[in-house]
């Protein structure tokens, strides 16, 4: 019997550095620390993006301050960051899907060392979307994981054209994507948030905006269905606005009590995972100009630790802030958009 054949050493690094954010241990802003790294060529199923931006969510601060251990168990060092955008660079030999130069959305594994808080990253196809013309690489970014994870839920609820539907939290990165979908799918819309935000939910599609700190959302009419980002008190009452046989949809929040019989209305998980025709479909929204990608602010990449702040100290209340990566990633003798010899070559099979 013939022994199978050893795979291929990993090609050396490339000639390129790239500037990234990590963290060795948990804890609060200040252990997101830059670095300079090397940018590794991608193996045969890679593909390898260099980031023009990337999202800062809530799930980064809750791994980088170990709160989420429960759940995930980050590999350390790790640089954080679920959404970014970027254009490949290269890709490996059994790559089919995407070409150097192809405009793309990442989703990076949570607890995976390599995130978007860096000049380039690796990529497996199906860890990509290809972005539609006229989307730009900052606003697209705000609505990988919130676009999908509004998506999803919507999907979930199965709205109809004419029902009543109850958004918590319909400022946020999320909440804001999935007021303007339950719009596009013609659902009467009412939303939650702050009463600073009030003419900003409304701006977004919704009929009416409850401002959770000036008033009782309990005394809106019956409501079809009810979308939960929230958790906790908030999940709680809302069983009281729900018609009979109606729809409470969540997202992961804090702890919620299931009573669903109780009340006669059915409760639902929304199942988030990465589904990049999910990502896909919103950003033809947003090229179609059905939803407006909603960008709380701009920070540069070395900036990560203040932007970690801002996100805790509740200073983000409207969309997704952003790090702006262009300039991270040290290319030797030419721009990112001259051709590169190791784009796709022998030595990447």
């Amino acid at each position: 019997m013939v022994a199978p054949l050893p795979a291929p050493p990993r090609p050396a690094a490339l000639p390129l550095t790239m500037l990234a954010i990590r963290y060795a241990d948990h804890g609060g802003p200040e252990v997101l620390q830059p670095t300079h790294l090397p940018v590794m060529p991608p193996g045969p199923n890679d593909v390898l993006v260099a980031l023009k931006a990337a999202g800062v969510s809530p799930l980064d601060c809750k791994l980088r301050a170990g709160l989420l251990a429960e759940h995930f168990t980050p590999e350390l060092p790790k640089t954080p960051g679920r959404d970014g955008v970027g254009v490949v660079l290269a890709t490996g030999a059994h790559v089919l899907g995407f070409t150097p130069g192809d405009r793309v959305g990442v989703m990076a594994p949570a607890a995976a060392a390599a995130g978007t808080y860096a000049g380039a990253i690796l990529c497996s196809e199906g860890q990509l979307v290809a972005l539609p013309d006229g989307v730009g690489a900052v606003e697209a970014t705000t609505l990988i994981n919130a676009g999908l994870s509004a998506w999803i839920a919507a999907r979930t609820a199965g709205m109809r054209p004419g029902q009543r539907v109850l958004v918590h939290a319909g400022a946020g990165a999320v909440g804001s994507v999935l007021v303007q979908l339950a719009k596009h799918l013609g659902a009467r819309v009412t939303a939650t948030c702050r009463a600073a935000n009030r003419d900003y939910v409304r701006g977004l599609g919704a009929e009416r905006a409850i401002a959770y700190d000036a008033e009782d959302f309990t005394d809106l009419p019956p409501q079809d269905v009810v979308f939960d980002l929230v958790g906790g008190s908030v999940h709680e009452r809302s069983y009281q606005v729900l018609a009979p046989g109606g729809h409470l949809v969540w997202l992961t929040a804090a702890p919620i009590i299931d009573r669903s019989a109780q009340f006669g209305v059915r409760v639902s998980r929304a199942p988030i995972s990465d589904d990049p025709d999910a990502v896909a479909e919103v950003m033809r929204l947003v090229s179609l100009g059905r939803i407006r990608p909603q960008v709380a602010g701009r920070l540069p990449l070395a900036q990560a630790a203040e932007a970690h702040r801002c996100l805790e100290a509740g200073e983000v209340t409207r969309g997704r802030l952003v790090l702006d990566i262009e300039g991270a990633l040290d290319v030797p003798g030419g721009s990112l958009h001259s051709p590169l010899g190791w784009a796709r070559n022998s030595s990447m099979t």
